[in-house]
C-alpha cells in the first residue's frame, strides 16, 4: 500500500509543490485507504491486489468529492458516473460499502495540509458544480414548497420517492410488490414468502377476522389491504402516490377482491370513516415528521372503535439522542423530508394521546435480509431497470439499499412493530391474556 509521509507534505507546503490525487487521499486517510484507488491524473494508492477498486475518472468528480465531503459528495460522483467502482455490481455495491465502513478512517488535516490540498487541486476544483438531476433540493430551499410535512410538501416528497416507475419496483421488490421489511423464519426463505409472513404476522397481531374493518394508512401498492381482504376483512388503503393507488386497484381487480378491498389516492389525514376494528401503518411514520407524531397518533386513535388495535411498523433509531433528520444522501436522493425517531419516542407519542401499549418487536435483522434480496433483484434485472429509469437512478437505488442493509446489520438502524390498543371507557383493552399471534 502506498503510504503518504507527513514530512514530504510539510516540505511541499513550504516549497509551493503540489501532490497527486492519490497522495491527497493518503493524507486524508492517514495512508490507509482500504481498497485500490486510482485517479484520472494517473496516481494510485491502496493495496494493488485488492478485489475492489475505485477510480476517480473526471475533474468534476473531484469537485463533487471536495465540495461535499463525506457520503453526499461520493454519492454525487458515483451517481453521475464520475466515480467508478470495480469488483462490485452497481446494483449491489454493499461489499465495497462494507469494507469502507469497517476499515476506512478519515483524519482532520492541519492548516498547512489544507493549503497543500487546495493548491494541488486548484481553486476551480473547489467551486461547486450542479449536482446530478436525481437530487432533490436541500431542505432550506424546500420551504418554497411549504412547511415541512404540510400536505403539499408531503405530496412532493412521496412523488419523488414512489412515483419512479411501477415496473421498476416490480423488478426490485418481486411479486409481492411490498416495499417494507419482510419477516424471515430463516435466512433461506424466499422474499415473497417472507413478505407474506409479514402480512400474516400483522394480521394476527391485529386479530383480523372475516367481517372486520381495516384502515391501512400509507398502504403502498396494497399488499396488506389485499391480504386482509383474502381473510374476509373489509379493507381500505390510502396512499399519497397516484401510481401506487392505480397499481393497487388493478391488482385488487385481478384478484377479484373488489367487494372487500379498495385503495384510494389520499393523504392519510383525509382517510374517511371511523369505528375501524384495526389500523395498520406500515412504513408511513418515517414520512410523518416527529413533530407531527401527536396529531398523527391522535388521528389514528380517533379512527378506531373502543378495543380497536393499531400496528405501527417503521424504521427507527436505536436511541433517542440522534437527530431526527436522515443523512444528506438519503434526504436528497431517496426520502426528502424523511425523519426517524427511536421506538421510545414513538411509544411515548402514542401513549400520550390515549393508546395503550401491548407489544413491541424489533425486526432489524429481518430488514437487512430484505434489503439483501432487493439488491439481488436489482442486480439480476439490471439491464431492464436501467432501461426503465436510467442508470443514474438505478445507481441511487443500489447505493441506498446497500447502505441501508449495512445500517441495519451494524445496529445503526432498527425496525420496530408497535402494537397498541384503544381501551374502552372502563379501561378494558379487549385483548387475550397472552400473546395470541404465536
Amino acid at each position: 500500500m502506498t503510504t503518504f509521509r507527513r514530512p514530504a507534505a510539510a516540505t511541499a507546503s513550504t516549497t509551493g509543490e503540489r501532490v497527486s490525487l492519490a497522495e491527497i487521499v493518503d493524507l486524508l486517510t492517514d495512508g490507509r485507504f482500504p481498497v485500490r484507488f486510482t485517479a484520472y491524473d494517473g496516481s494510485a494508492t491502496g493495496p494493488p491486489d485488492s478485489e475492489i477498486s475505485v477510480h476517480l475518472a473526471t475533474p468534476r468528480g473531484a469537485t463533487y468529492l471536495f465540495t461535499a465531503p463525506g457520503d453526499l459528495g461520493m454519492a454525487r460522483a458515483y451517481i453521475a458516473g464520475d466515480l467508478h467502482a470495480h469488483g462490485v455490481h452497481p446494483g449491489n455495491p454493499y461489499p465495497a460499502m462494507r469494507v469502507m465502513a469497517d476499515e476506512l478512517r478519515f483524519r482532520r488535516p492541519r492548516m498547512a495540509e489544507l493549503a497543500l490540498i487546495t493548491r494541488s487541486l486548484g481553486w476551480q476544483r473547489l467551486w461547486p458544480v450542479p449536482p446530478p438531476p436525481q437530487e432533490s433540493r436541500p431542505r432550506w430551499r424546500r420551504v418554497l414548497e411549504g412547511l415541512a410535512h404540510s400536505r403539499h410538501r408531503d405530496s412532493e416528497a412521496v412523488h419523488h420517492h414512489y412515483d419512479v416507475s411501477n415496473r421498476f419496483y416490480e423488478l426490485v421488490l418481486g411479486a409481492s410488490m411490498t416495499y417494507t421489511c419482510a419477516v424471515f423464519e430463516h435466512p433461506e426463505v424466499s422474499l415473497d414468502q417472507a413478505q407474506e409472513r409479514k402480512h400474516e404476522l400483522i394480521a394476527d397481531k391485529l386479530g383480523l377476522r372475516a367481517g372486520m374493518r381495516l384502515l391501512d394508512v400509507g398502504c403502498g401498492w396494497g399488499g396488506m389491504v389485499r391480504h386482509a381482504a383474502r381473510r374476509g376483512v373489509r379493507a381500505l388503503g390510502v396512499t399519497l402516490s397516484a401510481e401506487q393507488a392505480c397499481w393497487a386497484q388493478q391488482a385488487i381487480l385481478r384478484e377479484g377482491l373488489s367487494e372487500l378491498a379498495e385503495v384510494r389516492h389520499l393523504d392519510y389525514r383525509d382517510a374517511p370513516g371511523t369505528d375501524y376494528d384495526a389500523v395498520s401503518s406500515i412504513g408511513l411514520t418515517e414520512h410523518v415528521g416527529v413533530h407531527s407524531y401527536p396529531s398523527y397518533f391522535a388521528l389514528l386513535l380517533a379512527k378506531l372503535r373502543p378495543g380497536g388495535r393499531l400496528l405501527n411498523h417503521c424504521i427507527t433509531h436505536p436511541d433517542s439522542r440522534r437527530p431526527a433528520r436522515t443523512d444528506a444522501f438519503t434526504d436528497r436522493y431517496v426520502f426528502p423530508d424523511g425523519e426517524l425517531a427511536s421506538a421510545g419516542t414513538i411509544i411515548t407519542a402514542a401513549q400520550d394521546v390515549g393508546f395503550e401499549l401491548r407489544h413491541v418487536e424489533n425486526l432489524r435483522e429481518h430488514y437487512a435480509l430484505t434489503l439483501k434480496q432487493w439488491c439481488a433483484n436489482l442486480t439480476a434485472h439490471w439491464a431492464e431497470c436501467v432501461a426503465e429509469v436510467g442508470e443514474p437512478t438505478a445507481r441511487v437505488w443500489g447505493l441506498y439499499m446497500g447502505a441501508s442493509r449495512l445500517g441495519f446489520e451494524r445496529n445503526e438502524l432498527q425496525l420496530h412493530q408497535v402494537l397498541a390498543v384503544r381501551p374502552d371507557r372502563t379501561g378494558n383493552a379487549h385483548v387475550p391474556l397472552r400473546e395470541w399471534w404465536r
